[in-house]
């Protein structure tokens, strides 16, 4: 079709669409004159972020220092970068592969895929202007910590990630004096004294330093969780509400929300004909789309439905233009899914809409029930507050652990779902980036994502709170985090299935509350030994995690059944013919004032019966501690095998949410 023969013609970068650039800033409500950088002055000053990944891209402008601290005196590392990108922001950067070897070891940590510099870029990138992508997110670029100083450990080649360069990574950040890790990478072993993550996370922990995690890709299938170690923060990934709409209208008046890069400036409003071709025999994946499988004469002058899968959907409209449609409507197929494309906003080159599977079928249905199906597109650019925000991305990794399933994983989500973010030049598609080609930015989905906008936060509360410790600053991330969308119902999954502990953790990361959470909840590295010693760890295994702290012997040590770690989340267990378990928990005072008067209100499910005692808990100082009990009591009938429910602190201003999960077998 000549009239519209691509994206070469998008809405001109002159046009203001709104959003600041890595919208998620403004979803987590760290903007504006009530947001938590202007409310507190606090932008992460003087807080160092520790990177493990794949490295950085050098002289990218996410990474320039200006209006930048110097690094604090603390500071002991060194940046192997030259100086024109070694700054007051990269403080710090390492090459740990081959453990950091020496002929590897003053070689700057460039990125070569790509993955370390988007997620060091939204942890802490500083303000980049005018940013564009297909001409249309424009907008101010920034990190969730734009002040946060980034000390670069590239533990990961275009092979992977070798467990030694990961474990060196960790000592080497420890060493050199970072106050977060932001590690968003997984591995393959479990068992807490074999696996990388967990063993480095714990050295990172005895050293006062918060270890940020992701869960993983493997969803929406349950247990299958990574970064499971109660000493680690474990990220889910969710949605934000923005949305780049290429909206599909149908003959029937239906508008069915899609999305894609590709927003040409003159479309028309004519309806075309819609095509979906179901296929059999050799054509059988003609609904995909597949070269060779559509009749020519049958596309001509339509606007094609292609199921996802098999190809590209770059692959599917090429192949759709060349037979001479006019464009394409890729539908999700992952069954009952709301989501539109799996996990990577492509850079669509022609007239397309990313339909869910849902809306897909509703395509579908409408072609099927009138002779002349007709339908065109409404490029709509950048839009806010779409529905069911946040929800739950289907990739994300579900609980629970099998490894120690009452320890409730993952903890917290956080924005994860095309998230807009630093790349380097060179991986940018061309058709995307914008006039300054120095200003490089793409959208990636996962919990790599996610879990960098934890890192950010938690140096924001390490910032206002310089002496809490890595379990404080989790308790209080945890225990403000919010359940509810922008609507105010319940947290969806993908399917719009109400979500639960297992799929969310305890909500949506909410920055401004994690600020001044009231009570936390809070772990010495002492007190995992008697959890680990639970667990039934050999003393070897034990020791393994806790080098170099000193060694011990758990027939020494009076071990706890998991759930009773003292966690913010609660996982309760009943076996065979239990009808009673009693849960303890101890919570320290950091609220505004020390005298505080706090009430519980406990919900459990049908079936089964709470007390918490002490009901009413009173401080008379700051960091003063008081510990409570709860009992579950198993009532008549068999109940479900899982049930959720929650315990609230409640003081004024204050409350102080934990989850509970009830499993039954």
């Amino acid at each position: 079709m000549k009239e519209y023969p691509g994206c070469a013609t998008v809405i001109p970068a002159s046009k203001p669409l709104q959003p600041a650039t890595t919208h998620s800033p403004h979803f987590l409500h760290l903007h504006g004159t009530k947001g938590l950088w202007r409310r507190t002055k606090n932008m992460g000053e003087g807080i160092i972020i520790g990177i493990l990944d794949s490295g950085l891209s050098p002289g990218h402008p996410s990474f320039n220092d200006k209006g930048m601290p110097r690094p604090p005196a603390k500071w002991k590392g060194h940046c192997d970068f030259n100086a024109t990108v070694c700054n007051n922001k990269i403080i710090g950067a390492k090459t740990m592969l081959k453990a950091g070897a020496d002929e590897k070891k003053h070689l700057p940590p460039i990125d070569d895929g790509g993955h370390g510099t988007h997620v060091a870029s939204t942890a802490a990138g500083g303000f980049v202007k005018d940013i564009e992508i297909s001409g249309i997110a424009m907008g101010k670029a920034s990190g969730v910590a734009p002040r946060a100083h980034l000390a670069i450990y590239k533990v990961c080649d275009t092979l992977g990630c070798a467990p030694p360069d990961v474990l060196k990574g960790f000592e080497e950040a420890v060493n050199d004096g970072v106050d977060v890790i932001s590690i968003s990478l997984r591995a393959s072993e479990e068992a807490f004294h074999l696996d990388p993550i967990s063993l480095g996370g714990f050295y990172a922990m005895l050293n006062g330093i918060f270890v940020s995690t992701g869960a993983g890709n493997d969803g929406p299938m349950p247990t299958i969780i990574a970064n499971n170690a109660p000493w680690l923060l474990t990220v889910a990934a969710s949605t934000t509400d923005r949305q780049i709409r290429s909206t599909v209208k149908l003959g029937n008046e239906l508008q069915l929300y899609g999305d894609s890069l590709c927003q040409p400036k003159n479309w028309t409003s004519k309806l075309f004909p819609l095509l979906y071709v179901t296929g059999d025999g050799s054509n059988a994946n003609a609904s995909k789309c597949l070269n060779g499988t559509l009749d020519k004469k049958l596309v001509q002058g339509k606007i094609v439905i292609c199921d996802h899968g098999i190809i590209g959907s770059i692959m599917k409209s090429t192949i759709v233009q060349e037979l001479g449609g006019v464009g394409t409507i890729i539908a999700n197929a992952e069954k009952g899914s709301y989501s539109t494309q799996d996990s990577t906003m492509m850079p669509d080159l022609f007239p397309t809409s990313h339909v869910s599977y849902v809306d897909g079928m509703k395509i579908k249905d409408y072609i099927r029930s009138t002779k002349q199906p007709v339908g065109t597109f409404l490029f709509e650019g950048v839009a806010h507050r779409n529905p069911f925000s946040p929800s739950i991305a289907a990739f994300s990794s579900r609980g629970p652990t099998t490894q120690s399933p009452r320890i409730l994983k993952p903890d917290v989500t956080g924005p994860g779902v095309f998230i807009l973010a630093a790349l380097p030049p060179a991986l940018v598609p061309p058709t995307i980036i914008g006039k300054d080609k120095s200003k490089s930015f793409y959208f990636l989905s996962g919990t790599s994502m996610s879990t960098p906008h934890l890192s950010g936060v938690v140096a924001l509360v390490k910032k206002e709170h310089p002496n809490w410790s890595p379990a404080a600053i989790k308790s209080a991330i945890m225990t403000t985090a919010y359940v509810t969308d922008i609507d105010g119902k319940p947290m969806v999954d993908h399917q719009h299935i109400p979500a639960d502990v297992f799929d969310m953790g305890s909500g949506h990361v909410d920055p401004n509350k994690a600020l001044d959470p009231g009570l936390v909840y809070d772990n010495k590295y002492e007190d995992y030994i008697p959890y680990l010693c639970g667990l039934g760890y050999k003393d070897e295994e034990v020791n393994n995690i806790l080098m170099p702290a000193p060694s011990v012997q758990c027939a020494k040590v009076k071990a706890i059944s998991e759930e009773q770690l003292n966690y913010p989340s609660i996982g309760v267990s009943f076996q065979g013919n239990d009808t009673t378990k009693t849960i303890y928990r101890t919570v320290t005072n950091v609220g505004k004032e020390g005298n505080a008067t706090y009430k519980a209100a406990i919900s459990v499910p049908k079936g089964m019966f709470a007390k918490v005692e002490p009901s009413t808990i009173t401080f008379t100082s700051l960091n003063e501690k008081k510990t409570f009990q709860i009992v579950f009591e198993r009532l008549g009938g068999a109940g479900s095998a899982l049930a959720f429910g929650e315990l609230k602190w409640i003081s004024g201003m204050y409350s102080v949410r934990s989850p509970i999960a009830i499993m039954r077998s």
